[in-house]
């Protein structure tokens, strides 16, 4: 048998394997330390047979198998043996989260604990499953969080549909990551796509339009970002929400200027261009003199609020703004094609 039997520290990366001497096995069945059965294939001479998947990290395997001499002879055997602890264990954080209902702009974000090494990424993408009802077509990419971790992405090659039911599975426990980082378990979580809900901000004209399912359903006007600080362009996805925000200028490269505080905040970009209440600009609606946001009146940004979920997407055009969102500022999956995109998988 490899990992060896008896071993108490059996090096991470292999498959389990058993072969018979002068017979052939009849069964083997495999169980971790917590009950779970480890599938396998026997080989069509009965000679020898090899799991589906990798040992785990610090894990304790219990292997039966029953085999068949070749005179006839049956017999039994038990044995165990026990993997090496991970120098490193990777860990993800997913979004949307298990059970989370979201805009039809919603990419699956996975942001790993430790840098995921290059040529680990295309074993690591495989292990990667995106299902959905109805059937979506999508593909995963590789990105660059804002943050300087290492992320992978899968987005639709459109928008989901209303109502689209969506599964995720990570059967990553016992690969390599790199780097002496190892995945120690498997992931499993679903989510709902919510009603088609989007927004165009046109910069000119100082307003911000909403659109549930293509047809507009309302129109606010607001003060996007200055000529200095022009709001950014493309297509944004909604990240993250909070009722209640306190505006820091230092945060954005502004230093000391302005310490403000602002309610119903919409996150886009994780550098900071968000829809919000903006209650101390005099000129909404008239003047484009943000630093890149788009304000608003405090019930005006309630409406953006409540309006838009996390997931949904918001275009902004009409700028003055030449800079590229870059894919990992946010859940900024639709500032490239789907051609730029598909660019990103390690599958390619």
């Amino acid at each position: 048998m490899t990992p060896a039997a008896g071993s108490k520290a059996a090096a991470l990366g292999s498959r389990i394997a058993v072969r018979a001497k002068g017979g052939q096995l009849t069964s083997v069945k495999v169980k971790d330390d917590k009950g779970a059965e480890i599938g396998g294939r026997l080989a069509g001479d009965g000679t020898s047979w090899t799991s589906d998947r990798k040992v785990r990290p610090q894990t304790a395997y219990t292997v039966r198998t029953e085999a068949e001499s070749t005179d006839g002879k049956k017999s039994a055997a038990t044995s165990s043996f026990t993997t090496e602890q991970a120098e490193k264990v990777n860990k993800l954080t997913n979004s949307p989260s298990g059970g989370q209902t979201v805009g039809t702009g919603m990419p699956v974000s996975i942001l790993f604990d430790h840098p995921i090494a290059e040529d680990r990424r295309a074993e690591i993408e495989k292990a990667l499953k995106v299902t959905s009802r109805p059937h979506v077509e999508g593909a995963w990419g590789w990105v660059k969080d804002y943050s300087g971790k290492d992320r992978i992405d899968w987005r639709p090659k459109e928008h989901w549909p209303a109502g689209t039911k969506v599964s995720v599975k990570g059967a990553l426990a016992g690969i390599d990551s790199g780097s002496g980082g190892w995945f120690a378990r498997d992931y499993d979580f679903s989510f709902t796509v919510g009603s088609d809900h989007r927004a165009v901000i046109d910069v000119p004209s100082h307003t911000l339009t909403m659109y549930e399912d293509g047809k507009a359903v309302g129109t606010i006007r607001g003060s996007a970002g200055s000529p200095q600080d022009p709001t950014r362009g493309g297509v944004h996805t909604v990240r993250s929400k909070n009722a209640a925000e306190t505006m820091d200028s230092s945060t954005i490269g502004h230093g000391d200027e302005w310490m403000l505080d602002s309610k119903w905040v919409t996150h886009l970009t994780a550098s900071g261009t968000f829809l919000h209440s903006a209650p101390w600009n005099k000129s909404l609606g008239v003047v484009n003199n943000s630093h890149g946001c788009f304000g608003m009146t405090t019930a005006d940004a309630k409406r953006v609020y409540d309006f838009l979920p996390v997931g949904s997407t918001v275009e902004v055009k009409g700028t003055s703004s030449t800079t590229k969102t870059d894919v990992g500022n946010g859940l900024e999956v639709w500032q490239e094609t789907w051609p730029q995109w598909q660019q990103r998988s390690a599958l390619k």
